[in-house]
């Protein structure tokens, strides 16, 4: 067995998609199954106030990609056609201009589909997203493989709620497919030059479809109950916050079917890091390399009625986040948990900073290994649909511009977000240092909510349900490959028009 003679050490980022924090064993979930990260998490430090800023798909992965906020980047809002900004170096690029080798497997949710981001090359799994004019390499695998348009056969969509199993072997299935590939290019890697290996696994995002024999892990099993919290049943509710209930409507038995294959699919997940952690200690660089586990951003999965993301509720915003130093780290040490606020910008600073390489000055993220931030600011949506979020560790802010509402929770005593202590006069003064926080981090259309320099927000309205023709639907087969589409982009919140215009 060759052994590298390099010093820097190999860097392995594995990155699911709506996998939230409490999502753990090791977090004190009581129905998941996570041996594997349970395991990692006894080797590194698990933060356990780690955010997505921007909680949702695209935005979320520039910041990852860049170590920069949306302020930089400039997508706060779902630009599926937006390019990743030419000034801003990204991770991997970064990493090469350091003598890494770069390679990346799975999700990035980039466009065009085929930008490298920085890497050598990417072996790329989009979700199907062929109305953009690509069919990536996870489609051209199934064909090769005689499952040519298959892999939608199960008849759901990228974000439907309804459930089933998957329908074509196990080895085929996208995150079986990401682990073999991975595993393929370490082997393959050059044993003179340390390496940076991105896997971004598409589930447990929706379609909710894991093989049978994750499955069978729960059956019989009681699934956790949904919270609901006491501010829920406010007639008047932000705009923003009557679309997210309105948009997927599950009955509790709909609801406990969505929950045992979301988390089946975890556990799928979870034995394939197993693996592919398993082929780097074959290959003998296990001691050698840095593993970080994350997500985009969390799932919903019915809490306060809402399912999916672009919210700042536990469920939707935080985010597991687990890191795992060389061996015999001093830095990074073991069996840890930290408190400190951290987000998906500080994965970049951080790996670069184990790996001894200068960070870029384009990055406002910093080392989860530096001196703790005192609040943590993060943002989604523009106008009426907007939400912000102010967090100082303890105390958590969320800002509907829409009626000018504010939400304050205290995480300490109420990790659910049951009561709403904004109207508290006991927290008057957390809200106002928080407020403030919140006013000094606006910018663009958002200072519009803004009179005198206090808040005003948005006039309020009823938010009118129109059908989803295009969220929510089930897919067609993919052969032959489908044209492009232009008109194959989402809409988040489908309403009708007022009867009088």
């Amino acid at each position: 067995m060759y052994r590298s003679s390099y010093d820097q050490p190999n860097i392995l980022l594995i990155v699911t998609d709506h996998w939230s924090a409490h999502l753990l064993g090791c977090a004190g979930h009581g129905v998941v199954r996570t041996p594997v990260l349970n395991q990692l998490a006894k080797n590194g430090v698990r933060f356990t106030n780690a955010y997505s800023e921007h909680p949702v798909c695209i935005p979320a992965r520039r910041t990852l990609m860049t170590g920069t906020s949306a302020r930089e980047h400039g997508d706060r809002t779902f630009q599926a056609k937006l390019e990743m900004p030419s000034h801003l170096p990204t991770m991997a690029q970064t990493f090469r201009d350091a003598g890494y080798q770069a390679y990346a497997v799975g999700k990035t949710h980039t466009y065009p589909q085929r930008d490298r981001l920085g890497f050598d090359d990417i072996q790329l799994d989009d979700e199907g997203r062929t109305h953009h004019g690509v069919t990536d390499d996870y489609e051209i695998f199934l064909g090769d493989k005689g499952y040519v348009g298959q892999q939608f056969g199960h008849g759901i969509s990228n974000n439907g709620y309804h459930a089933t199993s998957w329908h074509l072997p196990e080895e085929v299935h996208a995150t079986n497919w990401a682990t073999d590939t991975m595993c393929r290019i370490i082997r393959r890697r050059d044993p003179k030059r340390p390496s940076f290996w991105y896997v971004g696994y598409r589930h447990p995002h929706p379609p909710l479809v894991p093989p049978d024999r994750f499955l069978k892990f729960y059956d019989g099993v009681e699934m956790d109950e949904s919270v609901w919290g006491n501010w829920c049943d406010d007639d008047d509710l932000p705009v923003m916050l009557q679309a997210f209930q309105t948009r997927y409507k599950l009955t509790d038995v709909e609801a406990r079917w969505a929950k045992k294959h979301f988390y089946a699919l975890c556990t799928q997940i979870d034995q394939q890091i197993g693996a592919m952690i398993g082929t780097i200690r074959e290959e003998g660089q296990l001691d050698n390399t840095i593993i970080l586990f994350t997500s985009d951003h969390g799932e919903s999965l019915g809490d306060h009625g809402i399912w999916a993301k672009q919210n700042f509720y536990e469920g939707s915003a935080g985010i597991p986040m687990i890191l795992v130093g060389p061996k015999d780290s001093d830095r990074v040490g073991f069996n840890q948990t930290d408190d400190r606020l951290v987000c998906l910008a500080d994965v970049m600073p951080t790996l670069l900073d184990l790996a001894g390489i200068d960070v870029p000055e384009t990055v406002t993220g910093q080392s989860m290994l530096s001196e703790p931030r005192e609040t943590l600011y993060g943002e989604f949506g523009e106008g009426e649909l907007a939400c912000r979020m102010i967090h100082d560790g303890r105390h958590k802010l969320i800002y509907y511009p829409a009626g000018n509402r504010c939400q304050l929770f205290d995480l300490d005593e109420d990790p659910n977000e049951l009561n709403n202590l904004a109207a508290s006069s006991a927290h008057d003064n957390v809200l106002g240092a928080l407020k403030a926080r919140l006013i000094d981090s606006l910018y663009g259309s958002d200072l519009d909510w803004l009179k005198d320099g206090e808040l005003v927000g948005l006039p309020n309205r009823r938010y009118r349900a129109a059908p989803n023709r295009g969220l929510g639907l089930t897919r067609g087969h993919q052969w032959p490959v489908p044209p492009v589409n232009p008109d194959g982009l989402m809409v988040f919140f489908p309403e009708t028009k007022d009867s009088d215009e």
